[in-house]
């Protein structure tokens, strides 16, 4: 079991920030990626369309015999994982948006979270905003448009950073000196909010913790993958491969999967 891969799925390319991560933590551990753009945005979906469509990506890793399954999503997750976890005896790592060091660590008790409907309105999000930052300003930002642009290949294009200004104006006004990524897919624009953003604002995304988390639970399962052998890492998508490839730095073997 432990040389079986590491299974990781997204509602589209954006959770090889991830991957990305994972990789850089585990460098031994074979992956599969399965990025289900056809249906991307997960986000503007309801929970019952979202849960049979995590399911299929869960059935498919578990054709190709994945020792462990990654969330890489965070709607996915909000909306999913309790279902899974029970439904399933591998276990599971999920995505939240890292609402608590944010609000733990402000200074001006205001942040900003960027996110999807689908994250904004689950639960879970619920749960864990009034659990940490009940006391401090939020102002959530529902991410509408990003993640197709950058499922299109638009990921620098006028009409991302014109979006961008659009959501941060707000949160600027209001100011916020943590943004919380809360879209697998936001990672990637790092870059641009850096450029929009104000010097002292600070921005998390929760790849690392998933990356250590991962890490965690193979040790306590003994899942661990201790060979010296060079990983294999597969990536597959029903989308444009060239898009992923385009977001991954190293030759990736990407393959189009009709699912």
């Amino acid at each position: 079991m432990s040389k079986n891969p590491i299974g990781i799925f997204d509602s589209g390319v954006g959770g090889t920030s991830i991957w990305k991560e994972i990789h850089h933590l585990l460098p031994n551990e074979n992956t599969i990626y399965l990025a289900d753009s056809k249906n991307a945005p997960y986000g503007t979906k309801g929970k019952d369309t979202i849960i049979n469509l995590s399911i299929k990506n869960t059935e498919y890793l578990l054709s190709k015999n994945c020792k462990i399954i990654v969330v890489a999503c965070n709607t996915a997750t909000t909306n999913t994982i309790d279902y899974l976890r029970a439904t399933y005896s591998i276990p599971f790592i999920g995505i939240e948006p890292a609402i608590k060091p944010a609000a733990l660590q402000t200074k001006t008790n205001a942040i900003g979270i960027l996110a999807t409907q689908g994250t904004l309105s689950s639960e879970l999000f619920s749960k864990t905003s009034t659990i940490f930052a009940s006391n401090i300003r939020v102002i959530e930002q529902n991410g509408n448009g990003i993640v197709e642009l950058i499922e299109s290949g638009k990921l620098y294009s006028d009409e991302m950073k014109s979006l961008l200004k659009l959501y941060l104006e707000p949160m600027i006004d209001a100011n916020i000196d943590y943004l919380v990524l809360g879209c697998t897919h936001y990672p990637y624009l790092i870059p641009i909010l850096i450029e929009l953003l104000p010097k002292h604002v600070k921005i998390i995304d929760s790849g690392e913790a998933v990356a250590r988390q991962t890490k965690a639970i193979l040790e306590k399962h003994n899942l661990l993958n201790t060979s010296n052998t060079s990983s294999k890492n597969n990536f597959y998508t029903n989308g444009n491969p060239k898009i992923m490839a385009s977001l991954l730095e190293e030759k990736a073997n990407i393959e189009y999967l009709d699912f």
